[in-house]
């Protein structure tokens, strides 16, 4: 049974930084590209990130980049989303996605292979 846990949600003033973290078990990570999407009261769920199953050539919603990196440690089956200079409009559920291919494709932020449950960044101002 796979299962993708993601952890590292808090309570943050504006300016501040976060690391999320995600971990997926019952399948061979790093078969699998890995994403990160969030989702904010009232609006619908987003692409912010993605990598591929090396960790290499990620991809950037605009309203992050440069703010945001995200990386994957194959060895500890965990994904990674460190979160600088954060704003109040990043205030949204955070979720961990596995993506269907090894590869980011262009469609990626429309189809996930498997979901996480979710964590809260909440950016004060």
């Amino acid at each position: 049974q796979v299962q993708v846990v993601e952890s590292g949600g808090d309570l943050v003033q504006a300016g501040g930084s976060l690391r999320l973290s995600c971990t997926a078990s019952g399948l061979t990570f790093d078969d699998y590209a890995m994403g990160w999407f969030r989702q904010a009261p009232g609006k619908k769920r987003g692409g912010v990130s993605c990598i591929n199953y090396r960790g290499a050539f990620p991809y950037y919603t605009d309203s992050v980049k440069g703010r945001f990196t995200i990386s994957r440690d194959n060895a500890k089956n965990t994904l990674y989303l460190h979160m600088n200079s954060l704003k109040p409009e990043d205030t949204a559920m955070y979720y961990c996605a596995v993506m269907p291919d090894l590869i980011c494709s262009d469609s990626w932020r429309s189809h996930v292979k498997y979901w996480g449950q979710g964590t809260l960044v909440t950016v004060s101002s």
